[in-house]
């Protein structure tokens, strides 16, 4: 098989211009595209490839596409890159996370205005002193799309970091100091949850000068558990997959509202 380049295709998602809607849903999970793409009209798979499942349709007459990123900053970064060469400008992030906050508890929504880069991936793109925002449009349509449903949700900043076994296990790592120390600072600072896509998506769409927000579905809180409250467990990703595909509904009318 050539290169896939010298073919006209992306390297990693094996997609090329004319693939992919200008508006796209960002799951981690390979398999949580197909339920993704159920809400679209005609979806149609275009591409397979390592962590990379892209299917497109249709959502309000306008042409939407699902791509996964895998998991983490490193996969979430080659996913938007090569979905920007291809012509999207408009990307949700639908995931789940780890509830942090006091108040969030599993089955919980929550939307992300920032993201604290505790990560490795956007160290290669921008300043640590450089914010990782979300788009402030997306923000809206989510909080927008949360409350027309009816699920409960939050707002606020989220950690991403590269080691989920560091966070549920801080102590057994060589730098336990750190990550406790850090962990700490983050909940003082009134953090939302945890979760490992949201600052590359952020920096990375800052730098390529397109939209990026994300939503996701709390599975449980750590810090709820050891304050001894209850802490239901949700692992059913159904109601951020419906938050995620009612905001892209509303960014599409706003957008048509401006003839963008």
């Amino acid at each position: 098989m050539p290169y896939v380049e010298e073919v006209g295709l992306q390297y990693h998602l094996n997609i090329k211009p004319g693939d992919v809607g200008k508006y796209v849903i960002l799951p981690g999970d390979p398999k949580r595209c197909a339920k993704i793409a159920k809400y679209f009209d005609d979806p149609q798979l275009i591409a397979d490839n390592r962590e990379y499942v892209t299917y497109t349709g249709y959502l309000d007459g306008e042409k939407v596409s699902v791509t996964s990123t895998g998991i983490g900053g490193p996969s979430a970064s080659i996913a938007l890159e090569e979905l920007v060469k291809c012509g999207a400008e408009t990307f949700v992030r639908v995931g789940t996370c780890g509830g942090m906050d006091i108040n969030v508890k599993g089955g919980d929504i929550i939307v992300a205005t920032g993201a604290i880069r505790m990560e490795g991936t956007t160290k290669e793109y921008a300043p640590i002193e450089f914010p990782a925002v979300a788009d402030i449009d997306i923000v809206n349509a989510l909080r927008q799309a949360a409350g027309n449903l009816g699920f409960p949700y939050h707002t606020g900043v989220v950690q991403c970091k590269d080691s989920f076994y560091g966070q549920h296990n801080p102590e057994l790592m060589p730098v336990s100091y750190e990550l406790e120390n850090k962990w700490q600072a983050w909940l003082k600072l009134g953090c939302k949850a945890s979760e490992m896509e949201s600052a590359a998506l952020f920096i990375v769409s800052s730098f390529l000068g397109v939209r990026c927000g994300s939503c996701f579905l709390a599975v449980g809180n750590q810090e709820r558990a050891k304050a001894g409250l209850d802490n239901p467990v949700v692992h059913d990703t159904e109601g951020a997959i419906k938050v995620g595909i009612e905001a892209l509904r509303i960014l599409i009318r706003q957008d048509k509202e401006k003839n963008k």
